[in-house]
C-alpha cells in the first residue's frame, strides 16, 4: 500500500516537474546547476531558520527546494539521460542537504534542552545515511537496493510535516516525527539489507 502511495504521488508531481523541466531546459540552464541550487536553498532554510527555531519558515523553505531532487533528475532523462558526473553530484549534494536538515535540527532540539528529540534526530541522519550506502554499495557489487518505505523524499516530508506543526504549535510534533521517521528509516535498512541478502544467496548458486 505505502509503495502504491508512492508511486501515485510521484506521478502526480512529474505532471507538474515536467513543464518546469522543459522550461529551464530551454532557457540554457543545466540539470547540474539545479542539483547545487537546491542544496544551496536546503541549506539557507536548515541552517538559516530551522537551527535558530524558525520552523515555519525553514520547513517550506527546505520542502520547496528537496523538491528539485526531482526537477533535475527529469531535466537529465529530458536532455538525454544523467552523466556519470551529474549522478555523482546529486548523491554528494543530498548527503550535504540530508545532513544539513538533521544537523540543524538536532542543534535547534539542543538549545530547547530536548535530549529525546536530539537523540532521534541523530538516529535519524546516521540511518538516513545507511539507507543510502546500502542502495549505493550493493548498485556497486552488481545487485540492486532500491526498495524500502523510507526513501529521502518520504524521509524529509516527515521531517518537514513535523517541523511545520510544531512552528504553529502542535508542540510534540516534531519529536513524534523524528522517532517515526527513526523507526522507519531503521526497517528500511533492514529491508535492504534483506533484499541484498536474498540477490547474493541466488548469486551464489549459480
Amino acid at each position: 500500500m505505502a509503495k502504491i502511495f508512492q508511486v501515485t504521488a510521484r506521478a502526480g508531481m512529474t505532471r507538474v516537474v515536467e513543464p518546469v523541466a522543459r522550461g529551464l531546459l530551454r532557457a540554457g540552464v543545466s540539470p547540474n546547476a539545479v542539483t547545487v541550487t537546491g542544496t544551496v536553498g536546503v541549506l539557507v532554510g536548515a541552517l538559516g531558520f530551522g537551527a535558530r527555531g524558525q520552523l515555519v519558515a525553514g520547513a517550506l523553505i527546505v520542502t520547496f527546494f528537496a523538491l528539485t531532487d526531482m526537477l533535475d533528475g527529469t531535466m537529465a532523462r529530458m536532455s538525454g539521460g544523467s552523466t556519470r558526473f551529474g549522478a555523482f553530484l546529486d548523491s554528494s549534494m543530498d548527503r550535504v542537504a540530508d545532513s544539513a536538515v538533521f544537523g540543524a535540527v538536532a542543534y535547534w532540539l539542543a538549545t530547547e534542552g530536548n535530549h529525546s528529540g536530539v537523540a532521534a534526530a541523530l538516529i535519524c541522519l546516521a540511518a538516513g545515511g545507511l539507507v543510502s550506502y546500502v542502495k549505493a554499495r550493493a548498485e556497486g557489487l552488481g545487485m540492486t537496493g532500491n526498495v524500502g518505505v523510507a526513501e529521502r523524499t518520504e524521509r524529509l516530508l516527515i521531517v518537514g510535516v513535523g517541523g511545520l506543526l510544531t512552528g504553529l504549535g502542535v508542540g510534540p510534533a516534531l519529536e513524534i516525527a523524528l522517532w517515526l521517521l527513526a523507526a522507519v528509516s531503521i526497517f528500511t535498512v533492514g529491508q535492504r539489507v534483506a533484499h541484498v541478502y536474498r540477490q547474493a544467496q541466488l548469486v551464489g548458486r549459480e
